[in-house]
């Protein structure tokens, strides 16, 4: 099997702050690894010891979208995650999205291609 790893991408048109986005992308792992947890438990299990995160970066809720639908579409886990608005988003506000942790192979396919954060 692959390693596991889990994908983060970050949209940039919104200029959070470092600490702003540094938050949203622990929202979405620790969503992100629950999901697995719950719904495959063995590559959360394998994903566990190490803990593979890749942060990249999208450059709008549009490009999120795509990402996010491919992730639907290869049947991979995600998770989405909208800000609640107290301090520089307005409330709703989707900042980021997780795939995985599943086989890195498989999310590669989605996310390759995606530039680092």
């Amino acid at each position: 099997m692959a390693e596991i790893k889990q994908v983060i991408a970050v949209r940039t048109d919104l200029d959070m702050g470092r600490g702003k986005i540094a938050a949203q992308v622990g929202h979405a792992c620790v969503m992100g690894s629950e999901h697995v947890r719950k719904t495959n438990p063995d590559w959360h299990r394998e994903w566990w010891g190490m803990q593979k995160k890749i942060v990249v970066r999208v450059d709008g809720l549009g490009d999120l979208e795509y990402v996010r639908r491919r992730a639907i579409d290869a049947n991979l886990p995600w998770s989405q995650i909208s800000d609640a608005g107290h301090t520089q988003l307005e409330p709703g506000t989707i900042t980021c999205i997780s795939i995985g942790p599943a086989p890195g192979d498989l999310i590669d396919k989605i996310t390759g291609d995606l530039k680092l954060l």
